[in-house]
């Protein structure tokens, strides 16, 4: 909590996004996340370049082959170079997590604000729709829309997407409700503003700062789920590499004991980027509350 004693003498004087910046620095675990996140992506992005393996090629005289020359991380089941499978699936978990977590919160956002806006009847069909959803395991749902629609990666995305926005649209609900009694807000409604004008100009950047941060926790959940669904073969399709289908290798025990090469560099890769995901979404939620130390 915030007291006399650690609030600056010039805290007045400072923008409100200065404020924010200061909190999510003094979160030293946000800023470990923001800066690993940001090594993966680049490192994704720039070094399938500087590697210059094609993670598709496949060299039959080379399977499962140690880390050795020319395959620093090994190879797979196909003859594979493993790390630029790894870099490769990056991109690709990376390109997940992110889309689904956009698509799922634009969602949230929309319908959220129509139904806090809006309440009784608005209110109430949403609300049980988001209901609805909540009260079916995520991953179950996804894996029988794949198993119908047939694997693939915009399928993938659309699928995560579409069923994580009960979350986001419960938060932008309840903010909405409490704003549209505001003075202002009622002040603009009675001037002739309509209600997308109101919700655009006066709910909308309200609601973002909270919102980004259960976007960022949402992006880490997308590239669980789709890691989950690619290791049981309902993910992204080979021979287009993802760490959760490079993960597929490790359901057999052999190589679980002897080839820790094919699935530890995808595990580690999947923990670590997820948990500076969440660490990144704790900093954001300190940055967000103005109830923080500043």
């Amino acid at each position: 909590m915030t007291t006399l004693d650690t609030v600056p003498a010039d805290a007045g004087s400072v923008s409100p996004g200065r404020l924010a910046l200061r909190r999510f620095r003094r979160h030293r675990l946000a800023v470990a996340g923001a800066i690993m996140l940001v090594l993966l992506t680049v490192g994704a992005i720039v070094l399938p370049f500087v590697v210059g393996a094609d993670p598709n090629a496949v060299d039959p005289s080379a399977i499962r082959r140690g880390p050795a020359d020319g395959h620093p991380l090994g190879t797979d089941s196909a003859g594979r170079d493993v790390l630029a499978r790894l870099l490769a699936g990056g991109r690709v978990s990376l390109l997940v997590g992110l889309s689904a977590a956009l698509i799922a919160t634009s969602i949230g956002l929309v319908l959220g604000a129509v139904a806090g806006y809006f309440g009784r009847s608005v209110d109430g069909a949403l609300s049980r729709l988001a209901d609805v959803v909540l009260s079916f395991p995520a991953l179950i749902i996804i894996i029988v829309v794949v198993a119908f629609v047939g694997p693939s990666l915009p399928t993938l995305i659309l699928s995560i997407g579409l069923f994580g926005w009960p979350t986001p649209y419960r938060i932008v609900r309840g903010m909405t409700l409490s704003l549209r009694e505001q003075d202002s807000i009622l002040a603009v409604g009675g001037l002739g503003a309509g209600a997308v004008r109101i919700i655009r100009k006066h709910v909308v950047p309200v609601v973002i700062a909270p919102l980004t941060v259960v976007a960022t926790l949402g992006v880490a959940q997308a590239i669980l789920l789709e890691a989950a669904l690619s290791f049981l073969g309902l993910g992204v399709p080979p021979p287009t590499a993802s760490w959760g289908n490079m993960l597929n290798e490790a359901q057999s025990l052999t190589i679980l004991e002897s080839m820790p090469w094919l699935w530890l560099p995808p595990g580690i890769a999947i923990a670590v980027t997820v948990m500076a995901v969440n660490f990144v979404g704790d900093g954001l939620r300190d940055a967000a509350d103005p109830r923080a130390v500043r």
